[in-house]
């Protein structure tokens, strides 16, 4: 049981990370469309934060796999993967998106020296 437990720690762990990057991202977007660069930038390194919790929990399952404890595969641990990769992509264009809009507005950023 305690597997089990385990197992469904991980699986809330990267829908419960996932959501929340995926809504900070969102944030990020919302926040650069108004011109507010600051608070995008650190939305989207709070979604980034949020990712790097995700991606523990998932660390955890893929540990538990590689030392024999295989996990009884449902539509949950189905969905929290896709959950996850979803607000992987989401967070992504979102830091495409900010960059757009402050290219928009000729706002000088790290990423233009490069």
């Amino acid at each position: 049981m305690a597997e089990e437990e385990q197992n469904m720690d991980a699986i809330m762990g990267l829908i419960l990370n996932g959501g929340n990057a995926k809504s900070s991202a969102f944030e990020a977007i919302q926040a650069a469309k108004k011109g507010d660069f600051d608070t995008a930038d650190a939305k989207l390194k709070e979604a980034d934060g949020f990712l790097v919790d995700a991606h523990n929990s998932q660390t955890k399952m893929l540990t538990a796999e590689a030392n024999g404890e295989h996990a009884k595969v449902t539509l949950l641990t189905v969905h929290s993967q896709d959950h996850l990769m979803t607000s992987i992509t989401f967070r992504d264009l979102a830091g495409e998106i900010v960059d757009l809009y402050k290219r928009l507005d000729g706002v000088k950023d790290a990423k233009d020296a490069e």
